[in-house]
């Protein structure tokens, strides 16, 4: 392992055996990281707790702020902060992830369209349980984008650990990952939460065009790049690394599994039809398969990957196992009273449960409705298909 003079003092050393290392007459040498594998200096250690359990629920398409010119749309805000607070209240999470379409951007006044977020929050706040987002194709919109919803949340919050990072390019800020650890004082995380910005949506401003609807290919040089500087400094991840991945628009290859779903053995809402526009790349033929390299670098570089995770369609909630890369996928609950629905559908949460922080060991998920109902509760390990 490097040793550095002008990095942050490792925490844990002592349960690896390292010593700060000291020459005659000259200043002790200490062993370090480098500051991108400590991407939050300012904030609290994210950390199993003291039974080895971990638990995030998943709030995805929100949808804010639809037809706010009406008296429909506001009371649809009204019905989804209260979804929040009851589930928030009776699910006590660990940590929370928004996953996309936190606000029908089109439907927003620019003079009005980040207040949506602050509403968001406000549970969230209250809760005092920390978060992360993605973005979705309704967040880019001619009066708002991902930057700014970001830029509203960090400034409205101490509980976000949501990050603006240029690999994904303008319209698509948010890709970044959080990491947790099995105890405070660990020195490496024992589960590491990815989060990858699908853009899509319009550009901002009276001229607007149409965005990709797919994670950049910039972004699989990026994953390459930190799971090679986690693997340097924090050892191979294979027995100590857990992670998930959070995007909102669903990859491409998920299309495929679709088509051959089994209700038995991949239970949960399946109302959506995967078509055009429902998965990444799928808008236009020009883009069929851009988010390739994506869907290969984070396959081929992020080990333990329990599941990759995504919005976006509110008719599903299964989870089935992508065969080309070996990996299960799965849905949200469509959790807002904005955005398109149906009778039964009903609005909820995902949860998933870590029984503990051994990265061989598969999380529990299930969907909980608002009412309590819980349905489609599965093992996300090697025994799922």
């Amino acid at each position: 392992m490097p040793v550095f003079t002008n990095a942050a003092v490792l925490i844990g050393l002592a349960s690896f055996g390292l010593r700060c290392l000291a020459a005659p007459a000259m200043e002790p040498r200490v062993l370090s990281i480098p500051s991108a594998l400590n991407p939050y200096p300012t904030k609290p250690r994210l950390t199993f707790k003291s039974d080895g359990t971990f638990k995030v629920t998943i709030f995805s398409d929100l949808h804010f702020g639809e037809n706010a010119w009406d008296v429909w749309g506001p009371q649809q805000d009204v019905n989804s902060t209260r979804l929040m607070n009851t589930v928030l209240a009776s699910e006590k999470p660990d940590f929370i992830v928004l996953n996309g379409d936190q606000i029908t951007g089109e439907n927003t006044f620019r003079e009005n369209s980040t207040v949506y977020i602050d509403e968001i929050l406000a549970p969230i706040n209250s809760a005092n349980i920390p978060f992360c987002s993605t973005q979705g194709n309704h967040d880019n919109q001619v009066n708002i984008t991902h930057t700014e919803e970001i830029q509203r949340e960090l400034s409205h919050t101490t509980l976000s650990y949501t990050r603006i990072n240029p690999a994904g390019g303008k319209y698509a800020p948010g890709t970044y990952w959080v990491p947790v650890y099995a105890h405070k004082n660990d020195f490496q995380p024992a589960l590491i939460i990815w989060a990858f910005d699908s853009e899509a949506g319009v550009s901002e401003g009276a001229n607007s065009t149409a965005l990709p609807d797919f994670v950049q290919a910039s972004v699989a040089s990026w994953i390459e790049q930190e799971t090679s500087l986690m693997d340097e400094y924090w050892g191979p991840a294979d027995k100590t690394r857990g992670a998930l991945a959070f995007v909102h628009i669903p990859p491409h290859a998920v299309q495929a599994v679709w088509e051959t779903l089994n209700s038995t053995v991949n239970p949960g809402l399946n109302a959506d039809s995967l078509g055009v526009g429902s998965t990444q790349a799928s808008g236009t033929p020009a883009n069929a398969g851009k988010d390739q390299p994506f869907w290969d670098a984070l396959n081929a570089n992020v080990k333990n990957l329990h599941a990759v995770i995504s919005g976006h369609d509110h008719g599903d909630e299964w989870c089935a196992r992508e065969p080309t890369k070996d990996v299960i996928f799965c849905f949200d609950k469509h959790s807002g009273y904005g955005g398109y629905s149906s009778d039964g559908w009903g609005h909820g949460v995902r949860n998933i449960v870590f029984s503990t922080p051994d990265p061989s060991v598969g999380p529990e998920t299930w969907i909980r409705l608002e009412e309590g109902e819980t349905r489609a509760r599965i093992t996300l390990d090697k025994n799922y298909q």
